[in-house]
């Protein structure tokens, strides 16, 4: 590592309050630097985490019906609110893609990966005053899972045998086949830890959780108002006061709440302004590339997507290096019906998997295998699923009618979008983060049971493969059942998916973050909240 490095890896250190003065200086100057070190450090100390301030930001994906229940969470605004404000999961990723310790301090599994046990961390209250016990997470568990759970994370907990405390500090986990990635899982943004009622039940209701904030005011959709938790657990996190969260679907309304100092930071940045933004004094955007996708799901049970043939045909019709180009602006990467992204790892190459092109004959031909000489559907879209999906929409309208194929494009409000219209209507807009491992989006969204199965897809082998990938611990066998699963949904799935995209945010320059952003999710990994602070 050459001195320059050195120095610019102490003064990290030094911000993020895990090197003292005194180390800094005296390290310094054994490398040479002299008169230097001590203006280096106050660089260093500069650049550190401050206190204070309310941070306001502009929020989407809210809706008048939201329920603090984290089992419901559907969209961004709670995401940012309970997983990245209130409460705490069992693990989390970090910034760097690694998994980490939250709530759980340490875990292990037997050699088949079928029991996991997991030591609860010492020490941490809830917003009350409750001390965190085994029992809060037995009880949050069997919250999210079992056939009579409508958690949206039952799908990815269909594995889960039992879950038992062994003493206040200890969860043991059974299950029913093997899972190499079960801790991954449990930091999922449903799977958030609430103080049990004592009868097996937990209290969602008020918003108590063992976050960095608690609650003050929530007006769901509109509004909330959350401050910072004295005692909070995590050392040198959580910096602001209080957080103000307000619902802005509209994206030029959430661009002229920034440029009019309404908010402090934005998220979904409109990408065909977003270089326009960014050129504005006082206004950073920044973009970070992760497994964020656009979907657009058909209803496998819902003629006329029932057919293999008439959903090929529509995949087929897609243009998507001019969505890349006039959707995305540039901020992403084409999609290839595939949900397996570019930071998963066993993600299939273009020699595994060759890129789909625009096919207008080809498409034809799979409507005349469906017995169709031609095709008329609806496409239901608002902004709020992905920024143009309405555009979008219109953009393979005019790409479909080579094929014979005409496309009603039916813009629907924002508002309760992801409740009236998503998993409601045949073929509609969708976006996903994606997840960290290509089980845990497979489970969620792809197995024939999985609440937010919203393709209502089920493929008899797919299923098998998905609990043999789940509990194979041999990499390249995993590998190869992964591909396999990634080929079935690419030429039979119930999914169009043309694009991924970078996740794009404005903030004024107030606003001081990590040198390293989560790419998991928006907003730092929707840990805005407790990884930023005011410069």
């Amino acid at each position: 590592m050459k001195q320059a490095d050195e120095i610019k890896f102490l003064q990290r250190l030094v911000a993020e309050n895990r090197l003292s003065r005194r180390k800094f200086l005296s390290t310094t100057m054994a490398m040479g630097v002299g008169a230097m070190a001590p203006a280096l450090y106050s660089e260093a100390a500069r650049a550190a985490p401050k206190r204070g301030g309310r941070l306001r930001q502009g929020l989407t994906g809210g809706a008048t019906s939201d329920v603090m229940d984290p089992g419901k969470i559907l969209d961004s605004y709670m995401i940012n609110l309970q997983f990245g404000q209130l409460r705490n999961n069992l693990t989390e990723v970090a910034a760097n893609g690694e998994l980490a310790g939250e709530l759980a301090e340490s875990w292990e599994a037997n050699a088949d990966a079928t029991q996991w046990i997991f030591k609860i961390r010492k020490g941490v209250e809830f917003h009350n005053g409750k001390t965190l016990t085994s029992q809060d997470v037995v009880d949050t568990l069997k919250h999210h899972y079992g056939e009579k759970s409508s958690s949206g994370a039952a799908g990815i907990l269909t594995g889960v045998d039992n879950v038992k405390a062994d003493g206040p500090n200890t969860v043991v986990v059974n299950l029913k086949g093997g899972d190499a990635d079960f801790p991954f899982i449990l930091s999922d943004y449903h799977i958030l830890i609430c103080p049990s009622n004592g009868d097996g039940s937990i209290d969602w209701q008020s918003g108590i959780g063992t976050g960095g904030y608690s609650l003050v005011d929530h007006d769901p959709g509109i509004r909330s108002l959350t401050k910072r938790n004295p005692n909070y657990w995590k050392e040198g996190k959580a910096h602001f006061d209080e957080i103000e969260s307000l619902g802005l679907e509209d994206p030029s309304a959430r661009t002229t709440a920034l440029r009019t100092d309404v908010v402090d930071c934005i998220q979904k940045v409109e990408l065909k302004t977003a270089g326009r933004l960014g050129k504005l004094p006082g206004v950073n955007v920044i973009a970070t590339t992760g497994n964020k996708q656009v979907t657009l799901p058909m209803r496998t049970d819902t003629a006329p997507f029932d057919s293999n043939h008439v959903r090929m045909a529509l995949k087929l019709i897609i243009q998507r290096q001019d969505w890349l180009d006039k959707i995305a602006f540039g901020y992403g990467e084409l999609g290839n019906d595939n949900p397996i992204g570019p930071a998963n790892l066993y993600r299939a190459s273009t020699a595994e998997l060759p890129q789909r092109e625009y096919d207008p004959d080809k498409a034809k031909w799979h409507l005349k295998q469906a017995g169709m000489d031609s095709l008329s559907v609806e496409f239901h879209a608002a902004d709020t699923a992905f920024a143009g999906a309405v555009d979008a929409g219109q953009l393979m309208r005019e790409s479909a009618k080579p094929a014979g194929i005409n496309i009603d494009v039916i813009r629907q409000p924002n508002d309760g979008y992801w409740s009236d219209v998503w998993l409601k209507k045949p073929w509609c807009a969708c976006y996903w983060s994606g997840r960290p491992t290509e089980n845990w989006i497979f489970s969620q969204i792809y197995a024939a049971d999985a609440p937010w199965n919203d393709t209502i897809w089920k493929h008899e082998r797919f299923n098998k493969l998905l609990v043999q990938g789940r509990a194979e611990l041999n990499t390249e066998k995993r590998r190869d059942i992964y591909i396999e699963m990634q080929r079935i949904v690419n030429n039979e799935g119930g999914v169009v998916l043309p694009l991924f995209l970078s996740d794009v945010m404005a903030l004024n320059d107030k606003l001081a973050y990590p040198e390293q952003l989560g790419n998991n999710w928006e907003l730092d990994g929707m840990k805005n909240a407790e990884r930023w602070w005011f410069a």
